[in-house]
């Protein structure tokens, strides 16, 4: 489990593996050889959710996992991008290359970016564009804040909770397009499920899904 003391470390020494924490040579963080040995077959398949046309996942969400993406997320390492956003990059390049026009993410609300400091998924998908030689485009805006949707595993709270929260930016640049939507963690699919919703109300074309890590899957 992460302690306190384990971001205190990631933010002063940040030259240990991002899994096991075992000291590394100087540089960004990642993962040590034996961590990164593992990883490959650690992903997650195909998950089903409604209106995108598919999601896969670069890990599962527990162990040591977890607790590495709690400290990204939350514990403000967001020198962690590089290394996920590299992991996102080759699962979207084995699933997903020449299979959409665009790539973009699910962003955070203004005042959670505010609070945060940074959009997680954001920099996530500017890291795996930056792998896959692409450009990671803002599609969607996050117009109201919600409760936290992992405060529970319900798909029918969480697709209420997260129900009209977002809004195309531009709808005439989605047209028509296959929008390819990065986040970080995927659970219930709830809330890809509202971002692809309102995209394809906007005409987009296809909306497929890609995530640092899955929950579960189904």
């Amino acid at each position: 489990m992460t302690k306190p003391t384990d971001w205190i470390l990631d933010l002063f020494f940040p030259t240990r593996c991002i899994l096991c924490r075992e000291p590394m040579p100087p540089g960004r963080p990642g993962f040590c050889p034996v961590c990164r040995e593992t990883l490959p077959a650690n992903g997650v398949g195909h998950i089903k959710g409604d209106f995108f046309s598919g999601c896969v996942a670069a890990l599962r969400y527990d162990g040591p996992v977890r607790d590495a993406i709690l400290r990204y997320k939350f514990g403000g390492v967001q020198a962690y991008a590089h290394a996920f956003g590299e992991l996102v990059a080759e699962r979207i390049y084995s699933e997903y290359f020449g299979k959409y026009d665009i790539l973009s993410w699910a962003p955070l609300s203004p005042d959670r970016l505010k609070r945060r400091g940074y959009d997680q998924a954001g920099l996530l998908a500017q890291n795996a564009a930056e792998r896959l030689r692409q450009t990671a485009v803002p599609t969607l805006r996050k117009r109201r804040g919600v409760g936290p949707q992992s405060l529970t595993n319900d798909r029918e709270k969480r697709r209420a909770n997260i129900a009209g929260a977002y809004t195309v930016i531009d709808p005439a640049a989605v047209r028509g397009r296959r929008v390819l939507l990065i986040d970080d963690i995927v659970t219930t699919g709830s809330t890809l499920s509202e971002c692809a919703k309102m995209l394809l109300l906007a005409d987009a074309e296809d909306v497929m899904c890609a995530a640092l890590a899955a929950a579960t899957e189904s």
